[in-house]
């Protein structure tokens, strides 16, 4: 499950339970949407989101688990593809926020716990006792779009060759130095602080909400066309 604070024109989105590996199946992935819709319904000019998490994993991906608990292989199926289809909307929430995001990771992020991050603007990261790492290839399992779209969005070249081709367990200072992470701090605390201070400095610039996230999906128009994701048309304001 997840839980939302608000401080002043912050949101902070924390990640509990699941023995603190926060696993994405339906009960996470509903709690978080219905979070980011609940910050969407009450932004204010200036306002911005920091999500953060307690324990050894930032998200240890999919919650396979629940998946294999079906009782035959069809509704196994159907379950994973209930997944991938709730990681479809958490991106689309994500990218259509009106506000600026910020991804404290302070564990372990694999897999989908590594498309929750890179949903957001910024990700930090704990300098160790944290890796990024996609098993999707040593499981055999095909990434889909929208997701290798968001890839392509938001890593670059080799970084993303290593990540996805590779299946390396990327520590904090790796992935600075590859460009996937703007910044690494050396505790759990650090990390959160860290974000929440870059979300307090972001909110600060007191942007209009909309207008920050029509940018963002015209920085990532691929992934936003893959999701069908519409521009609003916003009024431009007198200057």
């Amino acid at each position: 499950m997840c839980s939302l604070e608000k401080r002043g024109n912050l949101f902070i989105l924390i990640l509990t339970g699941q023995n603190g590996e926060h696993r994405l199946n339906p009960n996470l992935f509903s709690s978080i949407i219905s979070a980011l819709s609940r910050a969407k319904a009450q932004p204010t000019r200036g306002s911005a989101l920091v999500t953060v998490s307690h324990g050894k994993f930032f998200c240890n991906g999919f919650d396979l688990d629940w998946v294999n608990a079906a009782g035959s292989d069809e509704e196994t199926q159907q379950r994973f593809n209930l997944l991938l289809d709730y990681l479809k909307q958490l991106v689309l929430a994500f990218i259509s926020l009106p506000m600026p995001t910020i991804a404290a990771v302070n564990g372990h992020a694999a897999a989908g716990g590594i498309v929750l991050a890179l949903c957001h603007d910024y990700v930090l990261m704990r300098r160790h006792r944290s890796v990024l790492y996609m098993i999707d290839l040593d499981l055999g399992i095909k990434i889909p779009e929208p997701f290798m779209a968001l890839f392509r969005a938001k890593i670059s070249g080799s970084a993303r060759r290593d990540l996805l081709l590779r299946g390396l367990k990327i520590k904090g200072e790796e992935a600075l130095k590859m460009g996937i992470v703007e910044a690494v701090y050396d505790g759990e605390e650090e990390v959160t602080n860290a974000g929440i201070k870059m979300a307090d400095d972001l909110a600060k610039r007191n942007w209009h909400g909309e207008v920050y996230a029509e940018i963002r999906k015209g920085l990532y128009s691929e992934l936003c066309d893959i999701l069908g994701i519409a521009s609003i048309p916003i009024a431009t304001p007198k200057l």
